[in-house]
């Protein structure tokens, strides 16, 4: 988990972290998830973050400093969900647009295109709105409030 926070501090992918330190991207995630790293890894790793090998090996729990916050993997969750959002749109807009064309080239007297690209955009739209929260109604309130409600607690 160190590892991550390092590299997120940078701005780095981790495409970028495994370019700059010779390891493979699925070394570098499967790291991040909690796997252990070899010595040549850390090493590697420590060069890179230009820090001591042994701040690498510290455990999880024992640096509190370093660890990864639940705000803040809550914030790295929704970057995520925006970049996935951001990925569909452009790919509805290339595919439809893309339609479009082939459209207008064999058929011009019918517009055909209308189709996929509404009933795509539905599915566009209904990831926005659960992205950018516009409809809470399974927010994390929500999430939390039924976790309380299945373990009997009162809020």
């Amino acid at each position: 988990m160190i590892i991550r926070k390092l590299r997120l501090q940078r701005g780095w992918s981790q495409e970028q972290l495994a370019q700059l330190s010779g390891i493979s991207v699925r070394t570098i995630q499967r790291i991040e998830r909690g796997g252990n790293a070899s010595l040549e890894t850390l090493k590697s790793f420590a060069a890179v973050f230009d820090i001591d090998i042994t701040e690498l090996k510290q455990e999880p729990g024992m640096d509190k400093e370093n660890a990864v916050s639940t705000e803040e993997e809550r914030a790295l969750a929704y970057v995520r969900d925006i970049k996935a959002f951001y990925s569909h749109l452009i790919t509805y807009c290339l595919v439809i647009g893309l339609l479009f064309v082939i459209n207008f080239v064999t058929n011009p007297s019918y517009i055909w295109a209308w189709w996929p690209a509404m009933g795509w955009g539905i599915g566009v739209a209904i990831q926005a709105a659960s992205t950018y929260e516009w409809f809470n109604f399974f927010s994390t309130d929500w999430e939390k409030k039924q976790v309380e409600k299945r373990l009997g607690r009162k809020l």
